[in-house]
C-alpha cells in the first residue's frame, strides 16, 4: 500500500491487515518492537481545523521513529494560491510522506500523483479513511467482529463518512442501514457505482434501528455548512436518544466520531452513557492510523 486515499480503494483483505495491525500496534505502545518511520520526516497539511486528527497523527508519527511538521493553509503559497501540484512537487523531494486534511478528494489524489510520495487522506468532503479505520477497531474490540453485525448510520447519508461507511460495508460485508432525509440520502449513481446489496437507505430512523448492534452518528452539519438552518432543520426525527435506541438490540454501542453537539445529534445522556466507547473509538484513531503509517512503510 503506497497511499491511504478513500476507504474505496481498499479492499477486505487490507482492511482486516490493517485492523489486525492496529490491534498489534495498540498491545505493544509501551513497548514497540520497530520504528518503521525512524530517519523520516513527514508533513500534515491542514485546511480543515481537527483536535483529534492533529493530535493522532503526531503522536503517531512520533511513536513509530518519525518526525513530522504541520502546515496550516494560511503558513504556505497554498493559501495564497499556489496549485496543489506545485506544491506537491517542492514536499515530494524534501519529506518522506504527507498527510492531507482538506476538502476537495481531488487535492488528495493530485498530491499522491505529482508528490510521488506516501500520501494520506486525513479527510476531505467526499471520504474519511482513517475515521472508518478506527471505528471499525472499535468495533472489533467492543463486539469481537463485525460479522453478521447491523450496523446502522443515523444524520447526512450523503457525507464522508456515510460514504466511506458504505465502501467498507460493501468490502466487509456486514448489513448496513443509512437512515437520514430523503433529501440527504446518498445519490442513486453513487449506490450504483458502490453496488452493494447488503446496504439500505431509508428515511425512517425507527425502522433503521430495529435489531441494530452498532448506532453510528456524526454531526448534521459537515466542515464548511455551519449556518445551513433550513438543511439542520430537516434532521429533528434524527437525533440518537433512548426512544431511538429501545429499538436496537441489548448489547449495542454507540459510536460518535466527534465532536459532538450534544442535544442536536446525540443527546448529553446517551452521549454521556455510551462515553466509553466514544472515547475509546477517538484514542482508536491514534492505534489506526499507526497501522496505516507502518504499512505504507513496508
Amino acid at each position: 500500500m503506497n497511499h491511504l486515499l478513500s476507504i474505496e480503494e481498499l479492499n477486505a483483505v487490507s482492511l482486516n491487515e490493517l485492523i489486525d495491525s492496529a490491534v498489534k500496534l495498540k498491545a505493544e505502545r509501551s513497548a514497540p518492537t520497530s520504528q518503521p518511520l525512524a530517519g523520516q520526516t513527514w508533513a500534515m497539511i491542514f485546511t480543515k481545523s481537527s483536535t483529534r486528527t492533529r493530535v493522532s497523527f503526531e503522536v503517531g508519527v512520533r511513536e513509530l521513529g518519525g518526525s513530522i511538521m504541520f502546515l496550516s493553509s494560511n503558513d504556505i503559497q497554498l493559501g495564497r494560491g499556489e496549485p496543489i501540484k506545485d506544491t506537491a512537487r517542492v514536499l515530494g523531494r524534501m519529506v518522506h510522506g504527507c498527510i492531507i486534511r482538506t476538502f476537495a478528494q481531488q487535492d488528495v489524489v493530485d498530491f499522491s500523483q505529482f508528490g510521488k510520495i506516501p500520501t494520506i487522506n486525513a479527510l476531505t468532503d467526499e471520504e474519511h479513511p482513517c475515521q472508518i479505520l478506527a471505528d471499525l477497531l472499535t468495533i472489533k474490540e467492543k463486539l469481537g467482529t463485525w460479522e453478521g453485525k447491523k450496523v446502522v448510520f443515523i444524520g447526512d447519508g450523503d457525507n464522508n463518512m456515510s460514504r466511506s461507511w458504505i465502501w467498507a460495508a460493501k468490502y466487509l460485508g456486514f448489513e448496513l442501514v443509512i437512515a437520514a432525509p430523503k433529501s440527504c440520502l446518498p445519490p442513486e449513481d453513487f449506490m450504483a457505482k458502490v453496488n452493494a446489496p447488503n446496504v439500505t437507505l431509508t428515511d425512517d430512523p425507527v425502522a433503521a434501528c430495529k435489531d441494530a448492534d452498532i448506532i453510528n452518528t456524526d454531526v448534521w452539519l459537515s466542515m464548511g455548512q455551519e449556518g445551513q438552518a433550513e438543511k439542520e432543520a430537516l434532521f429533528g426525527d434524527y437525533q440518537v436518544n433512548e426512544s431511538l435506541l429501545s429499538h436496537a438490540n441489548e448489547g449495542h454501542i454507540v459510536l460518535h466520531c466527534l465532536p459532538a453537539y450534544r442535544e442536536k445529534e446525540i443527546t448529553e445522556s446517551v452521549l454521556e452513557a455510551h462515553s466509553d466507547t466514544i472515547f475509546q473509538q477517538a484514542e482508536n484513531r491514534l492505534h489506526a492510523q499507526k497501522a496505516v503509517l507502518a504499512m505504507i512503510a513496508q
